[in-house]
C-alpha cells in the first residue's frame, strides 16, 4: 500500500510562497516514487519584514505547532527563515526542540524543522564552505541573516539586499529577475548560491537557469526545507528539476 504523509508547515500569515513551492516539489517527487504527500498549514500572523513583527510572530509558533499537532501531522517546517535568523545566532535548534516538544506534550510528538536550519544544514550537505546570498530584506534584516550564515561557519562572500519591506510584495518578486542578479555578483569564487534566503521570495522557476549558467549548486530555502523533510521523513530526497540538493546525488 502507497503511504500517505502529513506536511504540517507554520507559515507567516502573508506568505503566499511556502504553500506553492514545497507542494510543487513534493508532487514533482510523485511522479517518480510512490509515496504521497497531504499539505496541513497553520498561520502566524505577520505583514511587514520588520524585527519587531518577526519577534511577535515567532512567539505564536508554539500555537500552531499544537494546532498541527492535533492533526498528527508527520512533520512540520517551520516556513520563516528570517524570523529564526533574527532572534540569534544558533536559535533554530532552541526552536525546534521547543516546537517538537510541544506536540509531543499535545500527544502528536513530530519533528520540527525551520527553514534557517534547513538552509545551513543544506550547505553542509553540498559541502559549501564560500556562498553567495541574495535575500528580499531590508538591508539591516540581510545583515542579520548573513551574520547567522557565517556564524555557522560559511564564509558568505557577496550578498544582495532587495530592501522589499512588504512580505506581500516579497511573495511578488519575479523569480525571472534573479538570474540577472546573480550574474552582478561574484558566483565564480562561491561554491554555492543561496538564490532566495526566504521561503516567501519565489525562486523554484530559477534554479534550473541558474544553475546552468553558473555552473554552481543553486540551494534556496524551499529546496532545503523540502530536502530536510523528506530525510526527517527517511525517503529518499529526489525531486526532478529541483536544483543540485534534489538530485540524487546527496
Amino acid at each position: 500500500m502507497t503511504r500517505t504523509y502529513r506536511i504540517g508547515q507554520i507559515v507567516p500569515s502573508s506568505n503566499t510562497t511556502m504553500e506553492t513551492e514545497i507542494p510543487a516539489m513534493l508532487r514533482l517527487r510523485e511522479t517518480i516514487r510512490p509515496q504521497r504527500f497531504t499539505f496541513h498549514s497553520s498561520r502566524m500572523r505577520m505583514k511587514k519584514v520588520v524585527k519587531e513583527e518577526l519577534a511577535a510572530m515567532d512567539a505564536e509558533s508554539d500555537r500552531c505547532a499544537l494546532e498541527l499537532s492535533d492533526a498528527r501531522v508527520d512533520v512540520l517546517g517551520y516556513a520563516c527563515l528570517v524570523a529564526i535568523m533574527a532572534m540569534g545566532h544558533g536559535y533554530h535548534r532552541v526552536s525546534q526542540a521547543r516546537l517538537t516538544q510541544r506536540t509531543a506534550e499535545n500527544g502528536g510528538r513530530a519533528p520540527v524543522l525551520t527553514s534557517a536550519g534547513a538552509l545551513v544544514d543544506a550547505l553542509r550537505v553540498i559541502g559549501a564552505k564560500r556562498v553567495i546570498v541574495v535575500a528580499p530584506y531590508m538591508k539591516p534584516l540581510t545583515e542579520l541573516v548573513v551574520d547567522y550564515i557565517r556564524h555557522e561557519g560559511y564564509e558568505v562572500i557577496d550578498y544582495r539586499a532587495l530592501e522589499i519591506p512588504d512580505n506581500l510584495d516579497v511573495g511578488r518578486h519575479d523569480p525571472a529577475r534573479l538570474p540577472d542578479i546573480v550574474k552582478s555578483m561574484p558566483f565564480e569564487q562561491a561554491d554555492a548560491i543561496v538564490l532566495s534566503a526566504c521561503v516567501q521570495m519565489p525562486s523554484l522557476p530559477a534554479v534550473a537557469k541558474v544553475e546552468a549558467m553558473t555552473g554552481k549548486p543553486v540551494i534556496t530555502a524551499a529546496i532545503a526545507t523540502t530536502y530536510a523533510m523528506l530525510r526527517e521523513l527517511d525517503l529518499e530526497p529526489i525531486v526532478p528539476g529541483a536544483g543540485a540538493l534534489l538530485s540524487g546525488a546527496y
